[in-house]
């Protein structure tokens, strides 16, 4: 892990850096390749100690304050610890076989489904004029089209939005 250590109103001694870096083998465990960019520095009484890790194109930062800087220190690492961990639990959670994600992904990106129905929506069809059926389809602005009964012909019709938004268009059996 490459590491870089800043020292705001504070000197960065050659124990402080090696405690950094030993600290930071610990976040180093998850990634192959991975850079920290530390901050240190005193506000009050309070030692502050800020880490930015980056890695596989992730960023993870964390800050703590504590009286110590080596306790500021361990606190950083352990919620980044925590962050990094939950990341890699939703991962992989996401990854499972069955995972409603996964499988939803899975047909994006396979694309190997074809001519098959994949979804199917049950509704009861009602008689209507087609006027009635035009403003019953203006009453569900997320529906493109309905299939209702004509009460003329008592025939199943469809009636269905242009594109052009303000029209309808009217699919009718033949005979």
């Amino acid at each position: 892990m490459k590491v870089h250590v800043i020292g705001k109103e504070i000197k960065v001694t050659d124990a402080i850096n090696d405690y950094i870096e030993k600290k930071l083998e610990r976040i180093d465990k998850y990634f192959e390749d991975a850079s920290a960019e530390t901050t240190i520095k005193t506000e009050r009484n309070e030692q502050i100690a800020e880490i930015a890790v980056s890695a596989n194109g992730e960023n993870y930062r964390a800050a703590a304050e504590e009286k110590d800087l080596y306790a500021s220190i361990d606190k950083v690492i352990d919620i980044l610890e925590g962050q990094i961990r939950k990341t890699k639990t939703i991962k992989e959670k996401m990854l499972k076989e069955g995972s409603i994600k996964n499988l939803n992904t899975t047909l994006e990106e396979k694309k190997e489904i074809k001519n098959e129905i994949l979804k199917s929506s049950f509704y009861e069809i009602k008689p209507l004029t087609p006027e009635d059926a035009m403003f019953k389809l203006q009453e569900y602005p997320t529906h493109n089209f309905l299939a209702f009964i004509n009460v003329d012909t008592s025939k199943v019709n469809v009636i269905y939005k242009l594109k052009d938004g303000k029209n309808y268009g009217l699919v009718e059996p033949e005979a």
